[in-house]
């Protein structure tokens, strides 16, 4: 699987925040069930790790990934945890070179022309666009589009689904990440049901 196939996976990565490695499985498994199979789970808390191990293991329709990547150790650790890509919120050179060596695809995360063109340079051309809404939003990638049509991003914070048809309509959009489909009240409530049918309504943005 190339990163190119992460974009494409989906027209929404949900970005998961997990307190529970319990609700891990549940979870992952409303989300395949409403039509979004690349889940995106952070390393914000200390369940993460865990979480993604337990979607690897048991929810064999999940394309699972690790976010929030920082370091060359989040890389090895996540990876051998059954991460299948990963995604970063920016980059440095070393942490990009761990990236590139895991053998598994990842998006780099960018939020100015600089960043963009460092990366192309480097070979890199699929990225995150974060924080999206904060970075200049759709403007912002409409104007990256003309002079670097090459690159194509993974928007992602800030983003609803009111807003992602907007930046879907982009022609250097392959997804955007968001975790409107995800939140803390339903996951809290094991509300699992309420999940799946955001997740499909989210799957249905771009037919």
């Amino acid at each position: 699987m190339t990163s190119s196939s992460v974009l494409n996976l989906a027209p929404v990565v949900p970005v998961v925040v997990l307190e529970d490695a319990a609700d891990a499985v549940p979870l992952a498994r409303a989300l395949v069930a409403g039509g979004l199979p690349a889940i995106e789970v952070t390393l914000r808390t200390a369940a993460a790790l865990d979480a993604i191990e337990a979607i690897a293991a048991e929810v064999p329709g999940a394309v699972v990934g690790a976010g929030t990547v920082i370091s060359a150790r989040n890389v090895s650790d996540t990876v051998a945890a059954g991460a299948r890509f990963l995604v970063s919120p920016g980059w440095t050179d070393p942490l990009l070179d761990a990236m590139k060596a895991s053998g598994v695809p990842f998006l780099p995360g960018v939020s100015t022309t600089s960043e963009v063109v460092a990366l192309l340079e480097r070979g890199v051309s699929e990225m995150k666009f974060f924080p999206a809404e904060a970075a200049g939003g759709t403007a912002y990638l409409k104007a990256l589009s003309a002079p670097l049509p090459q690159a194509r991003f993974c928007p992602t914070g800030g983003i609803s689904l009111a807003s992602a048809p907007s930046y879907l309509a982009l022609p250097n959009v392959g997804c955007v990440g968001g975790s409107w489909m995800v939140p803390g009240d339903a996951v809290a409530a094991k509300d699992w049901a309420r999940v799946e049918r955001l997740a499909g309504e989210a799957a249905a943005l771009r037919g």
